[in-house]
């Protein structure tokens, strides 16, 4: 089947398992997804959601302004964003 008519096909059940199976790696039955199965099956994803979803749901969507973007606490200064993490034995 090619792309195209896969797409055409594609339901949102399908955009969702499709989405697991690359986060996992490997499909529902537990088989480990081929590299050319990843990009097949990232592809089918970038383009579903570039037609049925609005941008801010994509996946890779980073807002236009992250919190990094902005001037860091260690630049000006102060410390009131810095989090101390102690791990004990």
């Amino acid at each position: 089947m090619q792309l195209d008519a896969f797409l055409e096909k594609m339901t949102p059940a399908i955009h969702q398992a499709l989405k697991l199976a690359l986060e996992l790696g490997k499909w529902p039955d537990g088989r480990a997804m081929t590299e050319e199965e990843r990009d097949v099956s990232l592809q089918a994803v970038i383009v579903y959601e570039h037609e049925h979803l609005p941008e801010s749901e994509r996946v890779g969507y980073m807002p236009a302004k992250c919190k990094s973007s902005g001037t860091s606490s260690e630049e000006d200064g102060s410390a009131e964003d810095a989090t101390i993490l102690r791990f004990r034995n």
